[in-house]
């Protein structure tokens, strides 16, 4: 008997939404929430304008920052008791994927015995955790649906990938408005990020219709809408593409999981305490072009999908030209073409291509995947110029 799941959050979704945030947190049944906020929101104002909103409804609030980029196990687990000691009772993150992923490993921590590295991997988070509230500052992670957390472990420099139905935010709020202060680096790869989760979520084993409706259109509102966002900081229609893209690409992976591109990608931002979009960013074509034999028809649907003028064109050719596409969004945007580009040294792949092998990304993986071939993926993009497989 064939079986699936699809889980999302109560999504709340609008130019203007971030006013939801008290009221969310108090329906809940919250009194006293642990705010994570990365620094990024903290400067741009959005946490001071948040804030007003927990007051109106005499909401008591406990504000934590004390964690990395990538966040590391330590700091959650510093996180988990600091959240004990105030008598919390809820997670609210503003932010976005590392200030997500530290407030889902935070909230797993406040009800679940044991160090952060016990839930690595699939459904090892027994209790159910506290109330979880989550409001997106980028386009690209689609952590405030996913059930996804990666955090840093700071002994094996890896990124450790935690997957759990229990990680699904209870209420997902998006407000486009916030992407307004984000500068173009961190949309460009934020966005490339979100297309790898689209592009990957669709490639996926455990794809279903479900997912491929959420991951395809994704693919399109990021196709016609990243370059433009990124362009312009006050392009308000392209903020709320963006948005609407991240949030469904995050939906697609959630449900379907995702593929090599991100089983590598964890290794080498383990490695180099580097994002997760950049990296992913290099590698997606990369990786797309080893698992083309594996699904040729869904990748001349991608690139349909991207609006490639494919008439006339046999079904092979559709497929190439999505890869293609990808690059050259990729070169637009001023992505780098290799992963040397980021300072990846070479002696480091037998290593990470063995680590990629067991991610629990890879597992859905469409085409299998030994160390050798991971390590030849490794080898093609550490420092081949973009288009040059």
């Amino acid at each position: 008997m064939y079986i699936s799941k699809f889980v999302t959050p109560e999504i709340i979704f609008g130019t203007g939404s971030l006013n939801q945030v008290g009221e969310s947190c108090k329906r809940l049944g919250s009194t006293r929430v642990f705010l994570v906020a990365d620094p990024g929101v903290v400067k741009s104002g959005w946490l001071d304008k948040a804030l007003p909103y927990l007051d109106e409804v005499s909401l008591e609030y406990e504000v934590w920052n004390n964690f990395s980029a990538n966040p590391r196990d330590y700091e959650v687990e510093e996180g988990a008791l600091l959240y004990a000691k105030k008598n919390c009772d809820a997670v609210l993150a503003i932010g976005g994927g590392s200030a997500v992923d530290a407030a889902k490993a935070v909230a797993t921590l406040t009800t679940n015995k044991g160090i952060i590295r016990d839930f690595e991997g699939i459904d090892m988070i027994n209790e159910p955790l506290p109330p979880l509230i989550v409001i997106p500052s980028t386009a690209g992670s689609g952590a405030e649906v996913s059930q996804f957390a990666i955090i840093s472990d700071s002994e094996r420099k890896i990124k450790m990938t935690i997957i759990s139905k229990s990680l699904v935010p209870d209420i997902a709020i998006t407000d486009p408005l916030i992407l307004s202060t984000v500068n173009s680096k961190v949309t460009a790869h934020t966005g490339m990020e979100a297309l790898s989760h689209a592009i990957e979520a669709y490639l996926s084993l455990a794809a279903t219709d479900m997912t491929d409706i959420h991951a395809l259109h994704a693919i399109k509102l990021i196709s016609a809408n990243l370059r433009s966002s990124v362009a312009s900081q006050v392009d308000e229609a392209a903020k709320i593409a963006m948005s609407k893209a991240s949030l469904h690409a995050g939906i697609a992976f959630s449900n379907a999981v995702l593929g090599l591109t991100h089983a590598m990608t964890h290794q080498v931002g383990g490695l180099l305490d580097l994002p997760i979009g950049t990296i992913s960013a290099v590698l997606l074509p990369y990786v797309m072009q080893f698992n083309l034999i594996a699904c040729v028809d869904k990748y001349a649907e991608i690139a349909e999908a991207m609006g490639a003028h494919t008439n006339n064109l046999s079904t092979r050719e559709k497929a190439e030209m999505a890869i293609t596409m990808v690059q050259e969004l990729a070169g637009d945007l001023g992505i780098p073409s290799g992963l040397a580009e980021l300072g990846l040294p070479e002696d480091s792949l037998p290593n990470l291509s063995r680590n990629a092998i067991n991610d629990a990304c890879f597992i859905t993986n469409p085409r299998d995947a030994d160390e050798g071939d991971i390590m030849n993926i490794f080898r093609s993009a550490l420092d081949a110029p973009r288009g040059d497989e």
